[in-house]
């Protein structure tokens, strides 16, 4: 059931936000072969696949969700042009890869200092997730591939200029990557309600802060893998913040210890 409303909430907000489309099967094979960046395509549902067999391997292989959806929906995309079955949703921004966020840190000489999102659905949320990450001091914010808003226009928009300036990359599996990160020497701080406040946890160091979805969390495999989980005192009677205000709040809060600043 959860899987499912999330997946309602994934699919208005890709309504709602403007971003570049490609259109038909021609235009969706060039850009795939030109290693365009894109968030996703969009095939209609009942439609040969069989067609779309050489677009439908190349995204496997560079690890771009596919999804079938009405043709109504289609056509209300693309606003009624002829799009032939298919579309693509490319993506604001190029992605980064893990190791190029890591290759940051290392080029400042500071300890890897790394956001990620754990299926920020919220364009709005996640712009200003990043933004308010590269203003802190970060060196770069992983996102999944799926049940999760990519790059799109909605998010470099509220992210006010900041993809500019920080790498974000774009996982397959966000527990297999804190396995990953771990083994890279990074502690994994998770923010979710039943953690211990976070002024009174160590962040200094080599650390990623995940930030899970809207109104859902942490999901379960991802909190297993946090090595601490910390939260934010709530003193009135709403029981969450939203995702981009803890985020911001808890980033400041490494960078404040990460700085050695303290009130005088």
């Amino acid at each position: 059931m959860f899987k499912k409303l999330r997946g309602i909430i994934l699919e208005n907000n890709l309504l709602k936000t403007r971003n570049e489309i490609i259109i038909g099967r021609n235009p969706v094979k060039e850009a795939l072969i030109a290693n365009r960046s894109v968030d996703s395509i969009l095939i209609s549902k009942g439609a040969r696949k069989s067609s779309f067999g050489s677009i439908l391997k190349m995204a496997q292989e560079l690890k771009i969700p596919v999804k079938e959806v009405d043709n109504k929906k289609l056509d209300l995309i693309c606003n009624k042009a002829n799009h032939q079955g298919i579309i693509a949703m490319a993506a604001a921004h190029a992605y980064a890869s893990i190791d190029e966020i890591f290759d940051v840190a290392e080029q400042k000489n500071e300890p890897p200092f790394i956001i990620i999102a754990d299926e920020i659905s919220d364009p709005h949320n996640l712009g200003a997730i990043i933004r308010t990450a590269e203003c802190a001091g970060a060196h770069g914010v992983i996102i999944p591939n799926r049940r999760a808003v990519g790059l799109n226009f909605g998010v470099a928009k509220s992210a006010a200029g900041a993809l500019e300036h920080l790498k974000v990359a774009r996982v397959t599996n966000i527990s297999s990557t804190l396995q990953e990160l771990k083994k890279r020497g990074i502690w994994i701080f998770g923010a979710d309600m039943d953690g211990q406040t976070y002024c009174k946890a160590d962040l200094k160091g080599a650390i990623a802060l995940v930030i899970g979805s809207e109104g859902f969390g942490l999901s379960r495999l991802v909190k297993e893998n946090c090595d601490v989980i910390i939260s934010l005192p709530l003193c009135g009677k709403i029981n969450s913040l939203n995702a981009s205000v803890a985020a911001g709040i808890l980033m400041y809060e490494i960078t404040r210890q990460r700085l050695n600043l303290s009130a005088k």
